[in-house]
């Protein structure tokens, strides 16, 4: 009889755990699903005041003169990367001599992971959202702050993400193409494989573009949420070919028995609250409108005066 209870303690307990398994909502909405939605997501993901992702709202961002170029560090480091389906996501999990530094960050940051969120339309795959614009795809390389572990655990900025918007255009990505190539071997959950030799510089917009960003504290998109995040997206995007693009919902899959493509793995937008969205300032930017208000007058003046 106590092996009787024992075994239905157990089944009960897998059962529990089969239902509290965080999905996202096109997997929710599926016939027989016992998955949780974004609605239903556990940890810090339900009423706390600062997570993500958002929508950026160019105008209202403020202009930090901190926001200084990053010092990136490995990233020309070329390597046959581990790539696998995880589940949620594709993921290529990266090794170690790889950090971020700069950009008014507390600390130097080694990088873990990247991974990507997508849907099969071209306007609806991005998780942030730049003046109301979705993009089809958005890119998270995910990094841990370098400090002790105790101080680590209770660190509101413990991770630093960067984040890159992806627009479909005409030309192929020769810097994506290996991960691309790599889809077939994964299609399956909890499956990997090794990419053709590549670094991350080859996915990524030229450096010069990489001093235009916005920053702001955030969350983590997926359970549990915690807000330990400091964001930084960036505002020029990563450009792939339509046949790229869409070879991710194409190739991959939520599931074992491969019925449901994996696509839309994009947590809603969340309120941004009382946070303030933060933006760089280019070096050759222009001041802004106000001030060019009060010099071009002053100039003006001056070259009248000039001329009498």
């Amino acid at each position: 009889m106590r092996l009787f209870i024992a075994l239905l303690a157990l089944a009960c307990a897998a059962s529990s755990s089969a239902e509290s398994h965080w999905c996202y909502e096109i997997q929710a909405k599926e016939p027989n699903s016992i998955c949780q939605g974004p609605d239903l997501w556990p940890g810090s993901c339900q009423n706390k005041n600062y997570q993500s992702p958002i929508d950026i709202d160019t105008d209202e961002a403020e202009v930090d003169i901190n926001l200084k170029p990053f010092t990136f560090t490995g990233y020309d480091q070329k390597k046959t990367w581990l790539v696998l389906n995880d589940k949620h996501s594709v993921k290529i999990l990266l090794s170690d001599g790889i950090y971020i530094a700069g950009g008014d960050l507390p600390a130097r940051y080694k990088a873990e992971q990247l991974h990507l969120h997508w849907s099969q339309e071209e306007n609806m795959g991005s998780e942030h959202s730049i003046d109301g614009q979705h993009f089809a795809m958005e890119m998270h390389i995910v990094h841990r702050k370098e400090t002790s572990s105790a101080d680590a655990e209770n660190s509101e900025d413990k991770i630093a993400v960067l984040a890159f918007m992806v627009e479909v255009g005409n030309q192929v990505n020769e810097g994506f193409q290996p991960l691309v190539e790599a889809l077939s071997s994964i299609s399956k959950p909890n499956t990997n494989t090794t990419m053709e030799e590549s670094s991350l510089w080859d996915m990524l917009p030229k450096k010069e573009k990489l001093v235009h960003y916005f920053r702001y504290l955030g969350s983590l998109t997926t359970p549990e949420c915690d807000e330990t995040v400091i964001w930084t997206v960036f505002q020029d995007p990563i450009k792939l070919h339509k046949d790229q693009f869409l070879e991710f919902s194409k190739e991959l899959y939520y599931d074992q028995e491969q019925k449901l493509n994996m696509k839309d793995n994009v947590r809603p937008l969340q309120q941004l609250g009382d946070r303030q969205v933060f933006k760089s300032r280019a070096p050759g930017q222009l001041p802004s409108l106000p001030l060019m208000a009060l010099v071009v007058p002053t100039l003006t003046c001056l070259v009248v005066s000039f001329l009498q």
